[in-house]
């Protein structure tokens, strides 16, 4: 059994999404962030950062529990333990691993970088949240030329587009008001109907 403590935000679904959709059996603890709660001493034993989402494997590797944070490192776990979503074929995995890093970095750091200076910063500035906006979407059109005659981000579904989901997701206004990407749409849409994705995204 997986502990899962999270809460609904890209990072939190991105754990989530591939919990789910790797079929592994997991309870869902929220830690409501909106009250400080992942800065409490009983979640910091967990997490010394004071961050979601974490993971606890009660059936570790070796059979020994294991605690681990961010949210990319529980989607390549999760899809290694489940032994899916990582492709065999040595040019799609390479692309994949691409692919994660892209929106592990780039889009989820821009995004994040959004929601700080819309609503965290003591100082609000427009343009600079035009400026990251901008931005984004110019990673999100990259991502739309890539999936131009592909399903998927590596060819087959993989642990890249379970970590992009939840941002795609979380962007989609922002998304379609910018247009032209068709390509990330049509992936969105295809994302969205899987039973995993869905259970992930709700949970």
């Amino acid at each position: 059994m997986i502990d899962l403590y999270m809460w609904g935000t890209s990072n939190g679904l991105r754990a989530s999404v591939a919990l789910a959709e790797c079929g592994l059996e997991h309870r869902v603890h929220k830690v409501d962030i909106t009250k400080g709660e992942a800065k409490k001493p009983e979640f910091l034993k967990l997490n010394p950062a004071g961050a979601i989402p974490v993971i606890v494997d009660q059936d570790g590797p070796g059979g020994k529990p294991l605690v681990l944070a961010q949210s990319g490192a529980i989607v390549v776990y999760a899809c290694e333990k489940a032994a899916r979503f990582i492709p065999t074929n040595l040019r799609r995995r390479a692309m994949a691993a691409q692919f994660f890093a892209m929106a592990a970095s780039d889009v989820a750091g821009t995004s994040g970088s959004i929601f700080r200076l819309e609503v965290l910063a003591p100082e609000k500035s427009a343009a600079n949240v035009e400026f990251f906006k901008h931005m984004l979407i110019g990673y999100f059109r990259v991502i739309d030329q890539h999936l131009a005659g592909r399903e998927y981000l590596a060819d087959e579904i993989s642990f890249a587009d379970l970590m992009l989901y939840p941002n795609f997701f979380a962007r989609k206004a922002l998304i379609d008001s910018a247009g032209g990407m068709p390509n990330l749409a049509a992936w969105g849409e295809r994302m969205a109907k899987r039973p995993g994705v869905r259970k992930g995204m709700n949970p």
